[in-house]
């Protein structure tokens, strides 16, 4: 059972809050797998390497590369970062809701196709 009133609680809570830039695309028309396997190639990287990486990927990297691009304006404008010192600390992609469509198939059958989304994440931080 959690000690104090409701208003200290959360009061305390939203001190211990993460200060480090970020930003979130929800319901990305992409499955998590393999918008993971574009973020696994920038994680750690500072971000003018992620954005080249991003520019010449062979894989659907159009919608990370805009996210990475609104995570270094919200460094700039919100928080005063400078966008040379800039990498990229964390980025994930967890699964979203999936869209259930059907295919006709023979004898008057169907077969249920799965079109999977995602929420992906990209946190930065100063070095």
């Amino acid at each position: 059972m959690a000690k104090g009133h409701r208003s200290q609680i959360k009061k305390e809570r939203n001190q211990n809050k993460d200060t480090r830039p970020s930003a979130k695309l929800s319901h990305a028309r992409i499955s998590a797998q393999k918008a993971g396997f574009v973020l696994d190639a920038i994680r750690g990287k500072d971000v003018q390497t992620a954005l080249g990486i991003l520019e010449y990927n062979p894989r659907y990297a159009s919608v990370i590369k805009k996210l990475l691009n609104s995570a270094i304006a919200n460094a700039e404008n919100n928080n005063g970062m400078d966008p040379e010192n800039l990498y990229v600390d964390e980025c994930f992609a967890n699964k979203a809701t999936t869209m259930k469509r059907i295919r006709p198939r023979a004898r008057g059958m169907a077969y249920r196709i799965e079109k999977r989304m995602c929420h992906i994440t990209i946190i930065l931080n100063e070095r």
